[in-house]
């Protein structure tokens, strides 16, 4: 049985008592509506194992969420099935962004941008996320060009036919 700890009560996942959760454990989840609530994400991840804490940010102005949030579960293992099971899934229309959470974004290592062509007009970004993230951390998701990056519209539609991502 799973014990609840009240969404928004407790530690802060990145602040002062960052010692208290288990990183380890702790998915960060972002691309958020903004009608999506610390109560709602407890229920979609609770399918995936149990939860132990739930935190999503609020503008200190607004008090509204800043699009992102973090899900804390008891194992390690709970938080990777998580993030395999809900990565890319739609809430509110968005597709919502699953993945480890980093402690500090000191911490991440340099990336790289790689730019992908000739793709099958199949190829979606859930794909494309699923593919590459076996290799890391994906910071940006892909995204089509618009226009191919071209200024005159023949070379732009050209550009589109041949389904460029980057």
């Amino acid at each position: 049985m799973t014990t609840r700890i009240a969404p928004g009560v407790g530690a802060n996942l990145l602040g002062q008592h960052s010692a208290e959760r288990n990183q380890d454990a702790t998915a960060y989840v972002g691309n958020l509506d903004p009608q999506v609530s610390e109560e709602l994400l407890w229920e979609l991840f609770v399918q995936a194992g149990p939860v132990v804490n739930v935190y999503v940010p609020k503008d200190r102005v607004t008090n509204l969420h800043q699009g992102y949030g973090f899900v804390e579960f008891r194992s390690e293992e709970d938080a990777d099935y998580a993030i395999k099971v809900l990565n890319m899934i739609k809430l509110y229309g968005k597709p919502i962004r699953v993945n480890k959470a980093s402690q500090d974004k000191k911490s991440l290592d340099v990336g790289a941008n790689l730019f992908i062509g000739n793709l099958d007009p199949d190829v979606d970004e859930k794909l494309l996320h699923d593919t590459f993230s076996a290799f890391g951390v994906i910071v940006t998701n892909p995204k089509k060009i618009l226009h191919g990056g071209c200024s005159a519209k023949p070379n732009a539609r050209q550009s589109l036919s041949r389904n460029f991502l980057f």
